[in-house]
C-alpha cells in the first residue's frame, strides 16, 4: 500500500441549480414529496432531447430523458481529474451533501469531502442517480411526455449497460474525454465494472466495491421476494399507483426490511441486537415488536417509503438481476477486460455474504487473465456487505492509498492540477 497522503481541508464545493418546475402542484408534492424529488429534484439536472435519444439493451430507445447529479469539487484545466462516482441500489446522487427528503448526512460523507479519500479540495466528484431511479433521473415515477402521466410500468426495463451508457452522455456533456476514476460498491460496483468493460478508454483507473460480475441465483431470488411484497400490495395497483393518488407503502416496507438483513451478517446483527427486547421486560406473548431486531427492521421498512418509488425498487433490482458480464462477452469473464489498461483496485469484505469474497477473486482472476494492472484487498470486518458505507478504517485506508498512486501515475499534483 502506498504511503499515506495529509491534504490540507477547506471548505467543500458545491455546484448545485434550482429544481425543474412546473411538473407537480403543491398538494401531490405534499403528499409525496418523494414523487415532488422525482420530477422536481435539488440537484442539477441534464436533459437530452429527441435528438439525443439512449439506446437502450431492450432495443428501444428512451427520448427525451435527464438525468440528474451532483458535483463537488473544482474541475481543473485540462479536465484530468474527475471522478464519477456510482451508488449503490437504493441510492443516490446526494453522496456528501444533504438529502433533500431525510436531512441526513450524505451515503458517502466518510468518503467524500476537502482531506477525504475522494479529496473535493484536488478531485471533480460527480454522482448521478441511476436510469430507473426516482431522483431525478428518468424513472417509472417520471411523466411520460407521450401521456402526461409517471411511465409506471411503461418505462422500457432498465439494464446496467443502460445506466453506464446514460452516464457516458453526462460525461460527455460536461466535456469530460477520461474519467481519473470511477468508483462504486455493490450495484455501483456493478456500474464500475461496467464502465471498464464498454468505455475502457476513458477510464484511467476503477475501484469496484463489494460487488459481482453477475447475479447469483441466490440474489435474483432475495430482489424477487421484494419485488413479490410489491406487487401484492393492493395499492400497488399494477404499477399505476401515482396516476391514483396512492402508494404500495406496506409492500415496500417488506421488500426493504428483506434486503435489510442481506446487507448485515449475522455477528453484526447479534452483536447490535442479539435477543434482548424492544422496551419491555417480558415478551408479550403477541406479534407486536417485541424483539430489538424486529423494531429496527420496521424502523428501516417505514422511513425507506418517504425516499423510494416502490415501481423503481422494481427496476433497480431487475437489473441488478440482468447484470452478467460474461454472458455479453461469449461467457468469459476476461474477455470483458481484454487489453483494458485502467488501473484496478477490487475491494472486498470477509463477513459480506451478498456479494462475496469469490465473486471478488473472480473479477481478479479475469482482469489478470485480460492483462489489466489489478490489486485486490479482502477487508476484515464483522460490519457485511455495508461495511464499504461505514466508517471502516482499512477501508478508508485502502481507497486513499489507491487514489494517492493513481494520482501520481495521472500526473496530478496535490491540488489536482496536471504536473507540468
Amino acid at each position: 500500500m502506498a504511503v499515506l497522503l495529509l491534504i490540507k481541508r477547506s471548505v467543500r464545493k458545491i455546484e448545485q441549480v434550482e429544481p425543474q418546475a412546473g411538473l407537480l402542484n403543491d398538494s401531490s408534492s405534499d403528499a409525496n414529496p418523494s414523487l415532488a424529488e422525482a420530477v422536481e429534484p435539488h440537484s442539477q439536472v441534464a436533459v437530452f432531447d429527441g435528438s439525443q435519444p439512449l439506446a437502450m439493451t431492450a432495443g428501444v430507445s428512451l427520448s427525451p430523458f435527464t438525468i440528474a447529479y451532483q458535483t463537488y469539487g473544482v474541475l481543473n484545466a485540462d479536465k484530468s481529474n474527475a471522478i464519477l462516482l456510482c451508488h449503490a441500489l437504493t441510492g443516490d446522487q446526494h453522496v456528501a451533501n444533504s438529502h433533500p427528503l431525510t436531512g441526513k448526512p450524505g451515503w458517502w460523507s466518510a468518503l467524500v469531502g476537502p482531506g477525504r479519500p475522494f479529496d473535493t479540495d484536488k478531485y471533480f466528484i460527480i454522482c448521478s442517480n441511476v436510469l430507473g431511479g426516482c431522483m431525478g433521473t428518468t424513472g417509472p415515477a417520471s411523466i411520460n411526455p407521450a401521456t402526461g402521466a409517471p411511465y409506471g410500468l411503461d418505462l422500457p426495463m432498465v439494464t446496467i449497460a443502460d445506466m453506464v451508457r446514460a452516464q457516458a452522455m453526462l460525461i460527455d456533456r460536461l466535456g469530460i474525454d477520461t474519467l481519473f476514476c470511477v468508483a462504486g460498491g455493490s450495484m455501483g460496483g456493478m456500474q464500475v465494472l461496467q464502465w471498464a468493460a464498454l468505455y475502457p478508454e476513458r477510464v484511467f483507473s476503477a475501484m469496484p466495491i463489494a460487488t459481482a460480475a453477475r447475479h447469483s441465483s441466490q440474489n435474483i431470488a432475495f430482489h424477487e421476494v421484494g419485488r413479490q411484497a410489491i406487487m401484492a400490495d393492493p395499492d400497488w395497483r399494477g404499477g399505476r399507483y401515482l396516476s391514483e393518488g396512492v402508494r404500495p407503502a406496506k409492500g415496500l416496507g417488506v421488500a426493504r426490511m428483506a434486503a435489510h438483513i442481506t446487507y448485515l451478517s449475522d455477528e453484526a446483527l447479534q452483536r447490535k441486537f442479539g435477543r434482548k427486547l424492544q422496551n419491555r421486560a417480558e415478551p408479550t406473548f403477541s406479534f407486536d415488536a417485541d424483539f430489538q431486531v424486529e423494531n429496527y427492521l420496521r424502523h428501516q421498512g417505514s422511513t425507506f417509503v418517504d425516499r423510494f418509488d416502490a415501481n423503481s425498487y422494481l427496476y433497480v433490482t431487475r437489473a441488478c438481476d440482468y447484470f452478467d458480464l460474461a454472458g455479453d462477452y461469449g461467457g468469459s469473464l476476461a474477455r470483458a477486460f481484454l487489453g483494458a489498461k485502467s488501473r484496478f483496485c477490487v475491494v472486498s469484505f470477509t463477513s459480506d455474504w451478498l456479494y462475496t469474497t469469490v465473486e471478488s477473486r473472480a473479477i481478479v482472476h479475469a482482469l489478470n487473465a485480460g492483462g489489466a494492472p489489478v490489486s485486490f484487498v479482502e477487508i476484515a470486518t464483522d460490519k457485511g456487505h455495508d461495511a464499504f458505507l461505514l466508517d471502516e478504517p482499512d477501508f478508508i485506508a485502502t481507497t486513499r492509498g489507491f487514489l494517492r498512486g493513481a494520482a501520481r501515475a495521472r500526473g496530478l499534483s496535490e491540488t489536482g492540477d496536471a504536473k507540468p
